[in-house]
């Protein structure tokens, strides 16, 4: 089994800071998400309010 990389800097990562390396990457991480740079894909809703029974 091979060694977990730290996936901001690839060097291996140590237990505190898993799944990173240190703190400065894992901190580099979090910036990434509160600015946007990650987004989580979404599909696009395509049913009409036909089809939506809440809808009035």
């Amino acid at each position: 089994m091979t060694a977990a990389t730290c996936p901001i800097c690839g060097k291996p990562t140590v237990q505190a800071y898993r799944p990173f390396c240190s703190r400065r990457c894992a901190d580099v991480d979090l910036q990434r998400w509160l600015v946007g740079a990650y987004a989580v894909p979404a599909q696009d809703d395509e049913s009409g309010p036909e089809d939506d029974p809440d809808a009035e």
